[in-house]
């Protein structure tokens, strides 16, 4: 099996069926195949009624495809994905200047279409909270983002700190 540009796995037919027929509970969701009519046809006359195979899509398509295609496949809870995160955030906020950079930094947010991003970081610190899962405390040019401050993604308060958010989101 290959990668592609992206890190997923390409695999030809053949090694896609191999891989089926030696474990039928392998986990084939983000593998993709070189010629994807050719499988959907075989899974049409192989399969027929299996639930889990999908049908494949082209595994050549460009790089902000695969991140759209990818968001809507992102594993969270429904609770999270219809969360609006946008009044949440702002919820979190306890002054004027701070309701200002976060609408400021959601509408950066939402230009990039980042908002199912930002769901899922709430999610994953949700999660790692609930188990007492420990990570940094901040790196990079992330932590010049009120709104990954509020998530709790890093603990740098980037308005005491006056920090620019385009550092961040350019």
């Amino acid at each position: 099996m290959k990668y592609d540009r992206c890190g997923v796995a390409v695999a030809d037919s053949s090694e896609l069926c191999d891989l089926l027929y030696q474990n039928p509970q392998a986990n084939i969701e983000r593998v993709y195949v070189n010629d994807p009519a050719q499988f959907n046809y075989a899974v049409d006359q192989l399969f027929a009624g299996f639930e889990k195979l999908r049908q494949y899509q082209n595994a050549n398509i460009d790089i902000a495809e695969f991140d759209q295609q990818m968001q809507s496949t992102w594993n969270m809870p429904d609770e999270y994905r219809a969360l609006d995160i946008a009044e949440w955030l702002i919820g979190q906020c306890k002054t004027d200047a701070e309701i200002e950079r976060v609408g400021t930094e959601l509408l950066m947010y939402q230009e990039r279409g980042m908002f199912d991003l930002l769901r899922q970081l709430k999610y994953i610190i949700d999660t790692w909270r609930k188990n007492n899962i420990v990570w940094g405390v901040g790196r990079g040019s992330s932590v010049a983002s009120y709104v990954l401050y509020l998530l709790g993604v890093h603990k740098i308060d980037s308005i005491k700190y006056n920090l620019d958010i385009h550092e961040f989101l350019r």
